[in-house]
């Protein structure tokens, strides 16, 4: 779908002035200064590292066709002078793109847990149904099934907006979005009309970026004061969640306990929940490939959204059963005949402590944790990492991304919050080695804080690790040497 406008059909949009020429056509949108081609508005966005304003000659010599700037600099471009660019960057790549939300159903969901979860059952329960669908989140975007990397959990406001219009040119009909907190705060969705915004939970998080719980929460809140959203999913066992359903003036549906969705009756077999499923005008008996109370209030959010959206409540129960895998979400990467060797991402207080919680309700054996925390981040959640970490039978403190930070100081303050028999060991790899080798069959080790990542950062430079990878090469060890016992199906000394 080709589409354009010029800059004074911008200027009209987004309450600015042109200087130059206003008939000046714009046919994309681009806040980085290499990708001004041809027909192109670069847009000078103020950043915390980098001025866009200091990168306009650049815009220049590439080829750009205008300048969006908060002052006229002194280029021979035509300029749309705004008092924001960030503010407006998502708004001015919608109207060049068509407005692409207006033409899909966008779901997006926020939350500091479960984000990716909720947007990856969303993905899988409307693809069972047949319907042509893109996602757009943490560990990639997807068109159609296609894989699109992505570099963060939600792309710049340009960006996002033209891989919007490169899912509608393409004949998706519904989009999953998972919407971070800095996305909100930094405008990346602005110009997006959401056909659902849905909410998981609020937990400690991001502080070093929103610099109080307070702060963090209106960030989450932006989703439903500031952008039209035709109908809001709130979790109302989730205290924010609950707070939000009840000052929310706009058409809602609430999950949970007493919500319009719920579970009743929830039963753990293996790594599978048979639950009821109480929805209007639906209420049955389910089996859900999912582990854990907090993944079926996951399951609940999804099922909830896709409903919102007009796929019929069977359709949706239809797919259940066959909910794709979420990469590094309790991901199992052990063997029959192995301890049960699981990744996840949970890299919060609360996140670990439900993850421990869930696998301790299936685990004939013991509990053993690796877990650390990532530099230049919240110091604030180290200790309680810890804390929480807890509850396993033993604690393996570890690296996880330090990046300019002492591997070694950070994991001492993960370790200040420890109660339990505890590990210290700093190299991810050897960590990860050493709960394998400590467990036997009827044992989990659960591997958190990574989950897909495919790389740790250490004193700046990126190294390929793999927390499915590491593991796998340790127990494919184990399973080598002379430890291993076929016949008592153990590993062990």
């Amino acid at each position: 779908m080709e589409t354009s406008k010029t800059l004074h059909e911008l200027a009209q949009v987004v309450a600015g002035h042109v200087v130059g020429d206003p008939q000046t056509a714009v046919g994309d949108v681009t806040h980085d200064s290499r990708q001004a081609g041809h027909g192109t508005l670069f847009v000078a966005i103020e950043g915390e590292l980098h001025d866009g304003h200091d990168f306009v000659a650049e815009a220049f010599a590439a080829g750009a066709a205008a300048l969006c700037v908060q002052r006229q600099v002194g280029i021979d471009l035509p300029q749309l002078v705004v008092e924001r660019t960030r503010r407006v960057a998502g708004e001015l790549a919608a109207q060049v793109h068509g407005i692409p939300s207006r033409q899909l159903d966008v779901i997006g969901v926020t939350g500091t847990n479960g984000k990716t979860t909720v947007a990856h059952f969303v993905e899988s329960l409307l693809s069972a149904s047949s319907v042509p669908t893109g996602l757009v989140g943490t560990i990639g975007n997807r068109i159609l099934g296609e894989e699109i990397p992505s570099v963060r959990t939600t792309p710049e406001a340009p960006d996002f907006q033209r891989l919007l219009a490169r899912m509608r040119d393409r004949g998706v009909e519904k989009v999953a979005v998972e919407v971070s907190s800095h996305a909100l705060e930094l405008d990346r969705v602005r110009g997006t009309e959401f056909a659902v915004a849905g909410f998981t939970n609020l937990s400690q998080d991001h502080l070093d970026f929103h610099g109080s719980m307070d702060a963090y929460r209106r960030a989450k809140k932006r989703l439903f004061s500031e952008y039209e959203v035709a109908t809001a999913v709130f979790n109302i066992d989730d205290p924010v969640g609950k707070e939000l359903a009840e000052s929310y003036e706009g058409r809602q549906v609430t999950v949970g306990h007493d919500g319009d969705f719920s579970a009743e009756d929830a039963t753990g077999t293996g790594f599978d929940t048979v639950f009821t499923l109480v929805a209007p005008g639906f209420s049955g008996r389910v089996t859900a490939p999912v582990l854990g109370d907090f993944n079926v209030s996951n399951l609940l959010v999804a099922v909830a959204s896709c409903v919102s959206v007009g796929t019929s409540i069977d359709d949706v129960v239809a797919g259940i059963g066959e909910l794709a895998p979420v990469p590094g979400r309790l991901e199992i990467v052990s063997s029959p005949g192995e301890p049960t060797v699981i990744v996840d991402y949970a890299h919060t207080p609360q996140g670990v402590a439900l993850a421990v919680e869930a696998v301790r309700a299936i685990t004939p054996g013991r509990v053993f944790v690796v877990v650390g925390a990532g530099g230049d981040r919240d110091r604030a959640k180290r200790g309680p990492m810890g804390s929480a970490a807890s509850a396993a039978d033993l604690v393996v403190v570890t690296s996880d991304n330090p990046r300019s930070e002492d591997p070694a100081a950070i994991v001492d303050q993960v370790l200040e919050g420890v109660t339990t028999a505890s590990i210290r060991q700093p190299n991810r790899a050897s960590a990860i080695a050493e709960a394998i080798a400590a467990a036997d069959i009827g044992d989990v080790v659960l591997i958190l804080g990574k989950g897909h990542e495919k790389g740790q950062e250490i004193a700046g430079t990126f190294h390929e690790f793999d927390d499915r990878q590491v593991a796998r090469q340790h127990l494919n060890s184990l399973r080598k040497s002379a430890n291993f016992d076929p016949e008592s199906r153990s590993i062990g000394p």
